[in-house]
């Protein structure tokens, strides 16, 4: 069992990862040599120093998440095989609930936080972005959110895969100059939505959670439309102005560092490491 879970590793992952570096790369060529446009190639560099950090980080084999899986796998209600339509379905959704309910908690507790934060450093908005997504997330534990899923049933390698397809359809989401997609925004996860999504505006802090569907935001009140009117301002609200790779990915838990000093007693503590990022963790 153990040695079937780390998904990660898996050769077709590697081929899409190169894939979508390809990709990344093409966009950047267009819009310097062909559309004329300004591109940040230092931040298209961090974000691939970001990639190599967590590869090495995973090579070290280290993860909360992994050996709770493996309990609540051999402590399962029943078996769920996916041999029909409406298991891969069911499947589907669960995990776009689940994941809803992890990039929520990503945002508004300090701990996921400081983790999440990476993904949300760049000032622009592009596809290489979509690579930053931060060295420390297996040691937060943020696969835990999944284990329901693992828990009723479903095969943790199944589990996985919906996931890593998950965060493969979002890759495109990372694309604002796209067009809007009409009918299926009411429905899917599209560039105008991630793009709000990444806004360090005020009028867009916390929203759009959902990894290919909106419906979650929607229904939890959790969705904000981009508006004319507000042009959007990217990165973090507290201005990260580096290239460094390392101080992008210690610069959350710096700031949760801070917090746990400034705490009082087990409640502050407790405030501190789980509580809303942005505000101060009292006593």
């Amino acid at each position: 069992m153990a040695a079937a879970l780390p998904i990660e590793q898996r050769p077709w992952l590697l081929l899409l990862l190169a894939f979508v570096l390809v990709v990344a790369v093409l966009e950047g060529l267009v819009r310097s040599f062909w559309l004329r446009q300004a591109y940040d190639w230092r931040a298209f560099a961090t974000s691939l120093g970001d990639v190599v950090g967590r590869r090495a980080v995973d090579a070290l084999g280290l993860s909360v998440a992994l050996p709770v899986l493996a309990f609540v796998h051999r402590h399962r209600l029943t078996e769920l095989p996916l041999s029909t339509p409406q298991a891969f379905a069911l499947l589907f959704v669960g995990q776009e609930f689940c994941y809803y309910w992890y990039h929520r908690c990503a945002h508004r507790s300090a701990w996921f936080w400081a983790s999440h934060c990476v993904h949300h450093s760049p000032r622009e908005l592009t596809l290489a972005a979509a690579l930053r997504l931060g060295w420390t997330g297996k040691l937060t534990g943020t696969t835990l959110f999944f284990a329901p899923l693992v828990w009723l049933g479903f095969p943790v390698n199944a589990v996985l895969a919906t996931l890593a397809l998950n965060l493969l359809y979002q890759f495109w989401l990372h694309a604002p100059w796209l067009p809007r997609l009409g009918p299926l925004e009411w429905v899917l996860n599209t560039p105008a939505h991630h793009s709000v999504h990444h806004a360090s505006n005020a009028e867009y802090l916390d929203c759009n959670y959902g990894g290919v569907l909106i419906v979650f935001d929607r229904w939890f009140g959790t969705f904000v439309e981009r508006r004319d009117d507000v042009p959007i301002r990217y990165g973090l609200t507290e201005a990260l102005d580096t290239y460094n790779p390392l101080r992008i990915n210690a610069h959350g838990w710096r700031q949760l560092g801070r917090r746990l000093r400034a705490a009082r007693g087990l409640r502050g503590w407790l405030v501190a490491l789980f509580g809303p990022p942005g505000e101060p963790a009292g006593g």
